[in-house]
């Protein structure tokens, strides 16, 4: 139950979530002041997880601690959570999460984070919660894939000419920490591909409405019959002096 929630906070119901932000996360009884260790806002209450209501259920994830926080001003990232997620997380910290404490800490010990290692401890790192991830996919028969690439899986789709209907670019970057401009530069690997092809591929249609709009005027083409022989020559005018060929009998040729 506790890798199935990890699994779906990473990469499922949510935009892909930073593991910085996942595995930082408190539990909703955490009472505690913020665990982040820069944190110097004696009101904060660190990235966490809430309940904001239990009939109907609905849950609450704030991320004031991220990546971006300091150049996005200290905004916090925040959103209410799906309700299949919720209902997942909300059977997931109840006993599944206390038979995971009880089986890996020592009496007295407890947890405020929402995921834990094979220990029972909060992940001490990004790092760490990543070989986690990677080896309980490998346990499921899944390639050791990088949490990473998931958010350009992502990417991928949403910028593709052929996105299914889905969150706007924008909010769902908000979502994973950054914005659409890092999109492009770091998890869209097909942007300059797509922006050549997408190019020629317009050029088409610009070329067929130029050419209707615009269409190429007509040469006066005039007949004329040659004075000294049967040829007719083309005269781009009827102004134009037509030059007559020369007759066979006109050619002296010197075949000395």
């Amino acid at each position: 139950m506790h890798d199935a929630a990890l699994a779906a906070m990473t990469f499922s119901h949510l935009p892909p979530v930073r593991l910085s932000c996942i595995r930082s996360l408190v539990v909703p009884a955490y009472t505690g002041p913020c665990l982040h260790p820069d944190c110097k806002e004696p009101s904060c209450e660190g990235n966490r997880l809430s309940i904001t209501s239990e009939s109907p259920l609905l849950m609450h994830i704030q991320l004031p601690h991220h990546k971006n926080a300091r150049k996005w001003g200290k905004a916090v990232i925040e959103f209410d959570v799906p309700s299949d997620l919720a209902q997942l997380l909300h059977t997931y910290l109840g006993a599944p999460r206390k038979a995971l404490l009880e089986h890996h800490l020592l009496i007295g010990d407890t947890c405020p984070y929402v995921f834990m290692d094979m220990h029972g401890r909060g992940f001490v790192a990004a790092a760490v919660l990543t070989l986690y991830w990677q080896k309980w996919l490998v346990s499921r028969g899944g390639v050791p894939m990088n949490p990473s690439m998931c958010r350009q899986v992502f990417v991928d789709e949403r910028q593709s000419n052929s996105a299914t209907a889905g969150p706007s670019n924008q909010g769902a970057a908000m979502v994973m920490g950054h914005s659409v401009k890092q999109w492009d530069k770091w998890y869209d690997m097909q942007y300059h591909p797509r922006l050549a092809q997408n190019a020629v591929d317009g050029m088409q249609s610009w070329r067929a409405a130029m050419l209707q709009s615009h269409p190429p005027a007509a040469p006066d083409l005039t007949l004329s019959s040659a004075l000294h022989c049967g040829h007719v020559l083309v005269s781009d005018s009827e102004e134009s002096r037509y030059q007559s060929c020369c007759s066979d009998s006109d050619i002296d040729i010197d075949l000395d």
